[in-house]
């Protein structure tokens, strides 16, 4: 025979315990320029988001546009050049002409993430936001691109116990 008052123990599921995230959706920057290569578009647009109304600065987030577009904007039509470049010469070279074209378009996306990545820890995450270079299916066509994601990070809850 136990104790006699271990028999009635019920655990409640108290929701008050429950840790709520309530984070807002992620702020989605699709490419509007008029070239894409290999889903890399040559720009993003520099309108600001209502979404980020209040969290950050537009000057800021013009000037993180405008060094993403900047770049951008030097090294698509060099992708671009070589991409002809490597489809004329395709037949000849058996496909291997098309090499630098993959190499110089990883290249981008790479600097791409730095340059984010440097954004990011210079001002971003200490407004509580994580900007990342995603690759997203296009609604309308069957073909993927590279979308700019403004997430909001979560708070940490400094009142609750360990």
């Amino acid at each position: 025979m136990g104790d006699p008052y271990d028999e009635g123990i019920v655990e409640v599921d108290d929701p008050s315990h429950h840790e709520i995230s309530t984070r807002p959706e992620p702020v989605r920057l699709r490419g509007v320029g008029n070239v894409t290569v290999f889903g890399l578009n040559n720009r993003f647009s520099s309108d600001f988001p209502l979404a980020l109304v209040g969290k950050v600065a537009s000057e800021e987030f013009e000037a993180t546009i405008g060094r993403i577009n900047e770049y951008l904007g030097h090294t698509v039509p060099l992708n671009i050049k070589w991409l002809l470049c490597g489809c004329l010469c395709c037949c000849c070279t058996v496909g291997c002409s098309l090499v630098p074209v993959v190499y110089l378009n990883k290249r981008t996306k790479v600097r791409l993430e730095k340059a984010l990545s440097w954004e990011n820890s210079r001002l971003y995450h200490k407004l509580g936001m994580h900007w990342r270079l995603s690759r997203e299916q296009c609604t309308d066509i069957n073909m993927k691109e590279y979308v700019l994601f403004v997430e909001f990070l979560s708070k940490e809850d400094i009142y609750s116990p360990d």
